[in-house]
C-alpha cells in the first residue's frame, strides 16, 4: 500500500521537487533521442510517471521544458568548470584541470552531447530562440575565463602565443567531438565499446596530452654538450 501511495503522490503536486526532477530526467532522454521537433510531451510525462496536466503545471509548454533542459545541460557544465577555473593554480595546471573537468562532465552525462549538437544545428538554421541566451549566459563567460588563463600562460612563458578565437573552439572540439561523433563510429569499426571506463580513461589521457603538445612551450633547452 505504501508503494502505491508513494507512486500516486509522484503524479500529483504533493512532491514538487521530485516530480519536477523526474520530468527533467525524462525530458533529457526524450530530447536527446528525438530532438526538439520530434520530442513529445506525452512520452515525457509517461516516462516520468506523471500526467500531462502536472507536466504543464511545472512547464507551460514544450519550449519551456526544453529551456529547462538546456539550463540543466549547460548550467551543470559551467558550474563544474568555473569552479576549476577559479582555483589558484599555475596556468599549465589550471588549463589541464579545466580540460579534465570538461571531459569528465561530458563522460558522466552521455545524453548531453546530442542535446548540445541538436541546439547548435538549430542555431545554424536560425530557428532557435534559445541560442542567444545560451551564448550570453554560458558560452561567453566560459570563453572569457579560458582566454584569461591563456593570456596568463603566455605572460609567464608557459604557453605558446595562440589566438583564443581559434584555440578555444579547437580545444573544446577535441574534448567533446569524441562523444558526439567519434564514439559511435569507433564502436561500429572496432566492435569495442568506446565508452567503457578503460577506453574513456585512455581517451582522457590522450586529450590532455594532445592539448599539452599544442599549447605548452617546450622545456628549456639544455646547454650544448650535456646529455639529452
Amino acid at each position: 500500500m505504501k508503494a502505491v501511495a508513494s507512486k500516486s503522490r509522484m503524479g500529483s503536486r504533493g512532491r514538487p521537487e521530485q516530480s519536477r526532477a523526474a520530468i527533467l530526467r525524462a525530458a533529457v532522454r526524450e530530447f536527446a533521442r528525438e530532438g526538439v521537433a520530434g520530442a513529445r510531451t506525452d512520452a515525457i510525462a509517461r516516462a516520468a510517471g506523471v500526467n500531462k496536466a502536472l507536466l504543464y503545471y511545472y512547464f507551460k509548454d514544450k519550449e519551456a521544458l526544453y529551456e529547462a533542459v538546456i539550463d540543466q545541460v549547460f548550467g551543470g557544465l559551467t558550474a563544474n568548470v568555473h569552479e576549476v577555473l577559479a582555483l589558484r593554480l599555475p596556468p599549465r595546471e589550471k588549463i589541464l584541470a579545466y580540460v579534465g573537468a570538461h571531459f569528465d562532465y561530458v563522460a558522466s552525462n552521455p545524453l548531453y552531447p546530442p542535446i548540445v549538437h541538436g541546439e547548435l544545428m538549430r542555431a545554424r538554421r536560425g530557428s532557435t530562440p534559445q541560442f542567444e541566451r545560451i551564448v550570453k549566459q554560458y558560452f561567453r563567460p566560459l570563453f572569457t575565463k579560458i582566454a584569461e588563463v591563456l593570456r596568463d600562460g603566455q605572460a609567464t612563458g608557459d604557453f605558446r602565443p595562440v589566438d583564443p578565437m581559434h584555440f578555444i573552439p579547437s580545444m573544446i572540439a577535441v574534448i567533446v567531438f569524441y562523444f558526439s561523433s567519434v564514439a559511435p563510429v569507433m564502436r561500429l569499426m572496432t566492435g569495442i565499446n568506446p565508452m567503457d571506463p578503460e577506453r574513456l580513461a585512455q581517451r582522457r589521457a590522450s586529450v590532455l596530452d594532445f592539448i599539452s603538445a599544442a599549447l605548452f612551450t617546450h622545456p628549456a633547452q639544455q646547454p650544448e654538450g650535456e646529455p639529452k
